[in-house]
């Protein structure tokens, strides 16, 4: 799973978002590393929507514009638990790894 679609799906993890919400919680997410163009975003729930990750939750109107809200489905939290699961072993592999050179010794 590439990173930005981790990070949509964990942004829509707490509660369904509108697109402005979920592009302010990606950038969050990722302490601003990572800042998604609107296209790109839709695309990406349009693809994500055609998976059955992601699921239109409500409409609202807002200042005369309709305020589409997007919510994770139980595909969606499995894949986000699984992809979680995944990089958690990925880090602590690495970390184990870093410890071990940590100990040994440099040469000149």
């Amino acid at each position: 799973m590439r990173e930005p679609t981790f990070l949509i799906l964990t942004a829509l993890a707490g509660a369904p978002r509108h697109g402005y919400g979920i592009l302010q919680e990606v950038a969050e997410l990722s302490h601003g590393r990572v800042s998604l163009l609107t296209g790109t975003l839709y695309t990406a729930l349009d693809r994500l929507c055609a998976e059955g990750l992601v699921e239109p939750d409500r409409e609202e109107i807002v200042d005369g514009r309709a305020r589409r809200y997007y919510r994770l489905t139980e595909q969606g939290l499995t894949a986000l638990t699984h992809e979680t699961g995944r990089l958690r072993e990925l880090a602590t592999a690495a970390e184990q790894r870093l410890r071990t050179a940590s100990r040994r010794p440099r040469t000149a």
